[in-house]
């Protein structure tokens, strides 16, 4: 998949590439870490919130996850081809990220169901506007042969982040009786230091690394320009975000199984820990080996978390369902934005992560809409076996597949 550049620097241990990394990466990275560090406080609580003290229906947090994730890959198209026509990322990056922050108190002040869903949608919204533009800045920061690192480490901090968060959801609900609207209320100080790091420590590269227009006209016709190779990874993260619906149902079947409220968030904290340990390693991987093996290694690492998931009676089992979950999205994640990053023109960067991101976002929507009405209809256990075998389809056309030039190998 990834040709040798005979300007790679890449050395055979992790610490001299990360040591190489520029100041911008580092700081997106911290940036990521403490938005996450908000928003996963809130969402390892909000599916509990609307479904014991708000009342909702599986089919109704469904539909609230699956629209507000759907809305962010919209608007994410439109931020990207914006910040392509401007040549400059990190305004749209701070408008999305304060945005995001500005949410974070409506959840705590909720007494409907209609306050949670504006505030999601809002706060889906501001990711939108940050995404593309973000995943861009990374690849005009970094040198090529270091882009599966920079996005590595992106990834990996902002799993940290998908960590403390829980965690500190667990300890705050601990020290505070279970009062989940209490707890809520301290989601607002990390997403305003996100904002601050932004603001002060990332700064966008003072000239272009290669010869581009100074402006990129914003038009459907530049679709055209992307790659068939683009289109194929597009359509294959498509396919994986079917198999990998909303996390907010990991938590739902937690509790499912009988896992006090009090300890709910942990399962989004062993999920992160996975994930920040090994999103990282898995980066410097893709600058290295076979996308196509780590592509067919993740959706095998699905299947296994899927199928832990729907056949354990355990709540303290789903714990090893949730660690799964994670190491699949370390090793697919950061290799996806690698391989978007390395397909699309320089000067259409921004709008090839944003429609990779719409598309993606619409199979977000689709799966966890499906997988509400599973729930519903036919029980807790059977979302996760379709999961399971969408992924072992998928698994098994990239085994069969016989790569050709140019395409994903």
């Amino acid at each position: 998949m990834v040709g040798q550049d005979k300007n790679s620097e890449l050395t055979g241990s992790a610490g001299p590439a990360c040591q190489r990394l520029p100041s911008g990466i580092w700081g997106l990275g911290f940036v990521s870490m403490f938005m996450d560090i908000s928003s996963e406080l809130v969402h390892s609580l909000l599916p509990i919130f609307m479904a014991s003290v708000l009342g909702a229906s599986m089919v109704t947090i469904g539909m609230i996850e699956g629209l507000a994730e759907g809305i962010a890959a919209l608007t994410k198209v439109f931020s990207g081809a914006l910040s392509d026509y401007c040549g400059r990322r990190k305004l749209l990056a701070v408008i999305g990220y304060s945005l995001s922050a500005l949410t974070k108190p409506v959840f705590p002040l909720a007494t409907t169901i209609g306050w949670v869903f504006g505030a999601r949608f809002t706060d889906r919204i501001g990711k939108g506007i940050r995404g593309a533009p973000r995943d861009a800045l990374i690849a005009d920061l970094t040198p090529v042969p270091l882009r599966g690192a920079a996005y590595g480490l992106r990834q990996s901090l902002d799993s940290v982040g998908a960590l403390i968060g829980p965690l500190l959801a667990v300890i705050l609900m601990l020290c505070l009786a279970n009062d989940i609207r209490s707890v809520l209320w301290w989601a607002t100080v990390p997403a305003f230091i996100a904002v601050c790091i932004l603001i002060l420590a990332v700064h966008e590269p003072d000239c272009p690394k290669a010869d581009v227009k100074p402006r990129t006209r914003l038009k459907m016709a530049n679709i055209k320009q992307l790659s068939r190779r683009y289109w194929l990874i597009v359509l294959l993260g498509a396919f994986f975000t079917l198999a990998r619906f909303s996390e907010a149902f990991l938590i739902l079947r937690a509790q499912d199984l009988g896992l006090a409220i009090g300890y709910v968030p942990l399962i989004m904290i062993v999920m992160n820990i996975f994930y920040s340990v090994c999103a990282y390693p898995a980066g410097i991987a893709a600058d290295r080996f076979s996308g196509r093996v780590l592509l067919i290694c993740g959706l095998a690492v699905l299947v296994i978390a899927d199928c832990i998931l729907a056949l354990n009676k355990s709540a303290w089992i789903t714990l090893f369902g949730a660690a799964f979950w994670g190491l699949h999205m370390a090793l697919t994640q950061g290799l996806f934005a690698k391989l978007i990053a390395e397909t699309a023109p320089v000067e259409l960067r921004g709008s090839a992560f944003g429609m990779f991101h719409l598309v993606s976002g619409l199979a977000l929507f689709l799966a966890s809409l499906i997988a509400g009405s599973l729930w519903t209809n036919y029980g807790a256990s059977i979302p996760f076996i379709a999961g399971g075998s969408c992924a072992l389809l998928a698994a098994l056309g990239l085994v069969l597949y016989h790569p050709k030039r140019n395409a994903i190998q």
